[in-house]
């Protein structure tokens, strides 16, 4: 707590005064939280002093702070395993208190530190606090401001991207809130960012890039895997399921939800709690992804039979509890995308689930699993535009990195949606089809996308879209490069000792 005010002190974040006529401060509460490493151990205390508004208190503007997004944070990890660098980390220390504010805020004096000798004061603002709407972006702006004096290029389309290219050599830097990841293909370019960081702001937890954002990561030679094991075993022991029966995939072939209004209901704040854990368990597990969005759809009202295909994903989690993404230093540096559909799957409204997912060469970066808003009445409208969007979002975040792409692979196994983007006679039938689905043929007639064909069987996308049989799943989910740690640690453990080989062969010669 003292600490934290000694930083307000420092930052010289407000001033005491007497209160203004018709002032209405902010109340202040003190939080306390552990922050803790991959491995659940405390390695920081923190004290924070947010302001807390009030029904007194001023009635802010919504206001907001770009943050980095889950794609956008692996396709740096996969961008950086394939050149060959290891990403390092910083936080800064008490973000929010280095941002300048523009409007007059007035705060109460924190409880347990308030003046004896004047105690009616309360303090006006010059920087923002933790708390207020004004904070996030106030940082957002000094930290994107220094930046951009620094040399730095914020990214065309991506507004937490910002690179810095000086004789061939590039330094890229992601923002998430008061937590940065950077990189780049010189160590001097890197070192010289990272002690312009440490002038400017007050910096804590400077290192390679091992947890962030709940997510594990191990970058090393071969390349870099990226889990949540540690989040698996805490979510299974909080809704105590860890002596469960383990599954061997997340969902049955002849599992068929439905409303289920004859059904036992059961207890929703829960089952909500259970698919919130699960949601964010699938920014490294693609594998579940299918299945828990399935069972999302029924948080309205949940039943037993829900709650059970719910508790289903926790035992498959126990059969596989260290799988992650792979993303291999091998890998090429070519985009393409894969998109397929269960048409007609829900057995409520008969519309349909599409699956997209996107690999950088063998690394998958972007994935989804959706029911259409509308119902499709053949198979042609099978290409979710949603996910093309998305696609067109990958490649200009990826030209910010300097990869160029000529016309992006798009592999669906529907020759009639084929068949509608390339040949417009067919149009004359597919007036049932919205509009906004027509979006898809033009980006292909400029050159952006190329329909390709391929066969069900290797059709990625399956995976996102129906439960499937064990051995096609285990096929498919080997092939996105969802892979177990142990794997993952024997390719570590064989560049590392390679890598050692090499340097003693160079030191004898």
């Amino acid at each position: 707590m003292h600490e934290e005010l000694e930083n307000f002190e420092r930052n010289h974040v407000w001033d005491l005064v007497e209160p203004p006529p018709n002032c209405r401060p902010i109340g202040t509460k003190w939080v306390f939280k552990n922050k803790r490493g991959e491995d659940g151990m405390v390695v920081r205390n923190k004290a924070r002093l947010p302001g807390v508004s009030s029904k007194e208190g001023i009635d802010y503007e919504e206001t907001f702070a770009p943050v980095a997004c889950l794609e956008a944070i692996r396709i740096l990890l996969a961008f950086a395993a394939s050149k060959g660098f290891k990403l390092q980390q910083m936080d800064v220390k008490s973000a929010f208190p280095t941002g300048f504010i523009e409007e007059e805020v007035y705060v109460r004096q924190p409880p347990g530190f308030e003046s004896a000798r004047f105690p009616d004061r309360v303090y006006k603002l010059r920087k923002a606090l933790y708390g207020p709407k004004q904070a996030p972006r106030a940082w957002y702006a000094r930290l994107k401001s220094f930046l951009l004096k620094s040399g730095f290029v914020m990214g065309s389309v991506d507004k937490t991207l910002f690179l810095l290219s000086r004789d061939g050599d590039t330094t890229i830097v992601r923002i998430y809130v008061d937590d940065i990841i950077f990189g780049g293909s010189s160590h001097a370019l890197v070192s010289s960012f990272a002690e312009q960081m440490s002038r400017e702001f007050e910096m804590s937890l400077m290192g390679e890039l091992q947890f962030f954002v709940g997510l594990q990561i191990k970058q090393g030679l071969e390349g870099t895997f990226v889990h949540q094991a540690k989040y698996t075993r805490d979510i299974r022991k909080k809704f105590n399921m860890g002596d469960s029966k383990p599954m061997t995939t997340p969902m049955s072939t002849n599992t068929a939800l439905d409303a289920d209004e004859d059904g036992e209901a059961v207890d929703q704040k829960k089952f909500r709690g259970m698919i919130g854990s699960l949601l964010y368990l699938t920014a490294t597990r693609p594998d579940i992804q299918f299945a828990v969005c399935l069972c999302a759809r029924y948080q309205a009202s949940p039943r037993t039979s829900h709650r059970q295909a719910v508790k289903h994903i926790f035992r498959y989690l126990k059969f596989t509890p260290e799988l992650g993404l792979w993303y291999s230093s091998g890998s090429s540096l070519f985009l393409r995308e894969f998109s397929d559909a269960d048409h007609a799957g829900c057995r409520i409204d008969r519309k349909s689930t599409s699956g997209t997912c996107q690999l950088l060469g063998t690394s998958l970066v972007s994935w989804s699993s959706r029911k259409q808003a509308s119902v499709s009445l053949s198979t042609t409208k099978r290409l979710p535009l949603v996910a093309f969007a998305r696609l067109l979002w990958t490649k200009a975040t990826l030209s910010d990195f300097g990869l160029r792409f000529g016309k992006i692979p798009l592999l669906v196994d529907s020759t009639s949606a084929i068949s509608v983007a390339k040949n417009p006679v067919l149009h004359s039938r597919t007036k049932h089809i919205d509009v906004r689905f027509h979006f898809l043929r033009d980006h292909y007639e400029k050159g952006d996308i190329d329909l390709v064909h391929v066969a069900s069987e290797n059709q990625l996308a399956n995976i996102f879209t129906k439960p499937l049989e064990f051995g096609t799943f285990v096929r498919l989910r080997g092939e996105l490069g969802v892979i177990g740690w142990r794997c993952v640690d024997n390719a570590l453990i064989k560049g590392e000792i390679e890598n050692q080989w090499i340097g003693l062969i160079a030191l004898l010669v």
